[in-house]
């Protein structure tokens, strides 16, 4: 299965997540940047609120595809021990990047919600889109950072992700839907015709798109800022 861009594949996952439509108690969050026209396309049609929720994966020097890590919203890390062994990396460099990956999150915090507050996520059914997984280690970053709102029910969302990536996340979740899980995974790129970078200005128009449709949501005062809490879970093997 190749999906053609994002917005299909938001529409295929919408299909599978046809369960909660039209729910009051239900919250779409996307994953920047690319998680987002995803998560647009499905609380279009699940006719649901839709939010950000910001997770970046922390990259290996030279090899920024592999990741040692994550940071999320709310400050929340999450480090591949064995990984950061095997690769030697330093204190100084771990530091290095996180801060780096931190100030970029800020940033698009900054760029993206504006004046905008947070919608309000405790009590409420969370649907955590992101337009795939990988190796996880941002999906997991994120899936942390979540519980600290207290939502009653936390569902990661994709259209695409190894079929083991998924197996060991359901563990961590209240539910884990995927459209597509292939035996043969090489990179999320491989699954879409089109699979471009999206921009910051995409981002923000898709979100100020989603706020006209639904502008009767609960909100909550914004999160702590990205240093204010340092919660650092132990690798099992892979990020």
């Amino acid at each position: 299965m190749v999906f053609e861009n994002r917005v299909q594949a938001g529409r295929q996952l919408a299909k599978k997540l046809s369960a909660y439509a039209g729910r009051k108690d239900v919250i779409v969050l996307g994953i920047p940047r690319g998680g987002v026209p995803v998560a647009f396309e499905v609380a279009r049609l699940l006719r649901a609120p839709l939010d950000i929720f910001l997770s970046r994966k922390l990259g290996v020097p030279g090899q920024e595809e592999l990741a040692f890590g994550a940071l999320a919203s709310g400050g929340v890390r999450v480090l591949n021990r064995d990984l950061i062994k095997e690769l030697n990396l330093s204190k100084e460099e771990i530091d290095r990047i996180v801060e780096a990956v931190r100030t970029e999150l800020e940033r698009r915090e900054r760029v993206y919600r504006g004046a905008r507050a947070p919608l309000k996520v405790e009590g409420r059914v969370a649907l955590l889109i992101d337009d795939g997984i990988a190796t996880g280690s941002s999906m997991r970053a994120a899936i942390k950072a979540l519980r600290q709102l207290k939502p009653s029910q936390l569902v990661v969302a994709i259209p695409v992700a190894p079929l083991h990536t998924c197996e060991r996340m359901r563990s961590e979740v209240d539910e884990i839907v995927c459209v597509y899980t292939p035996e043969n995974f090489y990179a999320i790129g491989q699954f879409y015709e089109d699979f471009s970078q999206i921009t910051d200005q995409e981002v923000t128009q898709l979100l100020d798109r989603a706020a006209q449709r639904v502008d009767c949501c609960p909100t909550i005062a914004p999160p702590p800022t990205i240093d204010a809490v340092d919660e650092v879970s132990q690798g099992s093997g892979s990020p």
